[in-house]
């Protein structure tokens, strides 16, 4: 398998032209990850202290990652299968906190949000009160791989590119992704829903990455691009099932 960009959040980003973001996934025999992506996470602070204060100025809620169409693709999945409105939901990395908003307008009312960024977490709760949801979503700062110790596991998980980040950190990689199947099995109740949307991995690699934990339950529509007469998708979303191993 060849190598393949690493999405960014945010088609603002501007990234400096001699970094090199690329990356190795598994069955190759020479996985690589770029000391640089530790600037990555750099940028991610300073992109979000920047919206931070750019909201405090003009009342700009920054960018969506994915787009606004991966959150309508993830709360159309819940009120189709009847996730009930009071399930108890947590969103890994909210960021700005938009998908709580969209999820608190579509009548969910027991939801979480974390991040390890403060300024994001600041920033998602003036967007959340801005929007009259703030009752409705409880936002913390937190790293979900080390320090997030839930009272009460969830419903439902959800991850739009927290994940993807995981697999970039350049000081152990395969274990900061075995720590994240680990802390969200501690998050979500057995037989709890996770839904996932990742720019970096297939649906097949994600299974594997999961499978041990969770069993695949439906796959979202995302947008498809055709390069050289074959057809594929710039962004995987899946929805998975903990498994009950009791």
């Amino acid at each position: 398998m060849g190598e393949r960009p690493v999405c960014t959040p945010g088609s603002s980003l501007r990234l400096p032209a001699h970094v090199d973001f690329s990356v190795s996934y598994p069955g190759e025999s020479h996985p690589k990850l770029s000391g640089n992506i530790c600037l990555l996470l750099i940028i991610w602070d300073a992109v979000y202290s920047r919206e931070l204060q750019s909201f405090k100025e003009y009342g700009d809620e920054g960018e969506i990652w994915f787009g606004e169409g991966s959150m309508a693709r993830v709360i159309r999945w819940l009120n189709a299968h009847k996730v009930p409105q009071t399930a108890s939901i947590l969103d890994i990395g909210t960021g700005n906190g938009m998908l709580l908003v969209e999820l608190a307008k579509s009548g969910y009312c027991n939801l979480t949000g974390i991040d390890y960024s403060s300024d994001a977490v600041e920033l998602a709760k003036s967007i959340c009160e801005k929007e009259g949801v703030s009752q409705n979503a409880q936002l913390q700062v937190t790293d979900f791989l080390e320090d997030f110790h839930p009272s009460q596991q969830f419903d439902v998980c959800l991850d739009k590119g927290t994940f993807d980040a995981v697999s970039l950190d350049p000081t152990g990689a395969t274990e900061k992704r075995e720590q994240y199947v680990r802390s969200l099995c501690q998050a979500l109740k057995a037989q709890g829903l996770f839904i996932i949307t990742s720019c970096n991995w297939t649906k097949e690699e994600l299974l594997s990455q999961f499978g041990e934990e969770f069993e695949f339950k439906d796959e979202l529509p995302t947008p498809t691009f055709s390069f050289g007469g074959k057809a594929g998708h710039s962004v995987t979303a899946l929805v998975l099932q903990r498994r009950n191993h009791s």
